[in-house]
């Protein structure tokens, strides 16, 4: 379990969650899943937003707000102890005082113990409200939407309602530990990236660039990539999504360096461009403080009321008055948080959310990309940049790639 987070917060966040609800039934699913030979079985984001819990398939938290025990309005369902799977899989705790006390629930009981609880709530409430994201048409019906299909075809006049973005809202404002993590994550990016500037130089691998990155992530305490980094140089770097990192660079190319530490399950995600050689070109200077100053006006637009439409245009205002506006495809930036693209709450900015903003200019055709990114703090009166201490400037940049280079 999670510990970076006080127990204390999982149980708050719970009970935000059953007060929203507003007496109608619900539940979360971690999902199901054995343990991958490669990379880790993960839970649903909401599941562990709420749990703190990170290796527990099938488990369930529900929801039954009415219920006349107080103990029993929030239980936590876990798979059944099996014992010739868990010698595979990891030993897991009996139900008991312990286990209560470990995951912070009143109530601990099997999953097997669903269709009771279900059935009794639904009889008494009428109410299924969905918590899970909706499904496209093309896709399978999201799992509690289908469990509650179910449920209302045997139980005349249950209702089912939507109460999708409940949770999501909940997830959009970071608590103090929560930027905590954040701002862990961060540090341990920049050391990653620093790591970066002392290897840069024309002929050297991107993978061994890309090796030096995670070395640094995990020299800070990072066990995990927010996400798979883009190590892009030359023509790679105007790949938005250049995952191969495989390529010798070269002096005169730019290398776009996208990447992210994990600490506590919350992600960093950060974009540098870097000139192979130390030194940008007279050029490559240009567009590169172009997308600075598109960056910049970006970040002032960062506040509590703003949406993220309107800071996009305040950064695609000067990429485009500069005449590269068919050259910027893609959005300013996303929410951050447990999921590096965090799902986007409903409405406007609020104070503690934390966005990415991340303008860039892409020339195919004479292989340079640049993109700057930072992760902003939404503060009281605007925001605040928690990842400032990376070296952004054409001067930083070069100042920094000098001095990480005689380490």
């Amino acid at each position: 379990m999670d510990t970076a987070i006080k127990l204390s917060e999982y149980q708050a966040r719970r009970k935000k969650v059953l007060s929203g609800l507003k007496g109608a039934v619900g539940i979360v699913f971690a999902g199901e899943g054995a343990p991958p030979l490669l990379g880790e079985w993960m839970p649903d984001m909401n599941f562990r937003y709420l749990t703190g819990l990170e290796d527990e398939p099938g488990a369930m938290v529900f929801f039954d707000p009415s219920n006349p025990d107080a103990k029993k309005r929030i239980v936590l369902l876990l798979k059944p102890v099996n014992p010739e799977i868990d010698v595979w899989d990891g030993y897991r705790d009996l139900v008991s005082e312990k286990l209560r006390a470990k995951t912070g629930f009143d109530t601990v009981m099997r999953n097997y113990g669903l269709p009771r609880l279900m059935t009794e709530a639904a009889k008494r409430t009428k109410r299924l409200a969905c918590l899970h994201p909706f499904a496209s048409y093309s896709a399978p019906v999201s799992k509690d939407l289908e469990l509650f299909q179910k449920v209302s075809a045997r139980i005349p006049g249950c209702s089912i309602e939507d109460k999708t973005d409940l949770v999501l809202n909940l997830r959009g404002v970071k608590s103090t530990g929560e930027i905590k993590q954040i701002k862990n994550a961060i540090q341990a990016t920049a050391h990653g990236i620093e790591c970066v500037m002392g290897k840069i130089a024309g002929g050297v691998n991107e993978r061994e660039l890309h090796n030096a990155l995670v070395g640094g992530f995990a020299a800070m305490g990072s066990i995990r990539n927010g996400f798979d980094p883009i190590v892009g140089s030359g023509h790679n770097g105007t790949v938005l999504h250049y995952k191969a990192n495989n390529c010798p660079t070269r002096d005169g190319d730019l290398m776009v360096l996208d990447c992210g530490a994990a600490m506590a399950g919350y992600s960093a995600d950060i974009t540098r461009t870097l000139p192979v050689s130390g030194k940008f070109t007279k050029k490559q200077a240009k567009l590169y403080n172009i997308v600075l100053k598109s960056q910049r006006a970006a970040i002032n637009a960062v506040k509590p009321g703003a949406t993220m439409a309107q800071i996009d245009a305040a950064s695609r205002k000067v990429i485009v008055d500069a005449g590269y506006g068919d050259f910027y495809p893609h959005s300013i930036g996303h929410h951050l948080g447990l999921e590096t693209h965090d799902p986007s709450p409903t409405g406007t900015l609020k104070e503690g959310m934390v966005v990415t903003i991340e303008p860039g200019i892409y020339l195919p055709d004479e292989s340079i990309g640049i993109r700057i990114e930072d992760d902003i703090l939404v503060t009281k009166t605007g925001s605040r940049n928690l990842s400032s201490m990376i070296p952004k400037t054409v001067e930083e940049v070069e100042a920094a790639i000098a001095q990480a280079r005689k380490k």
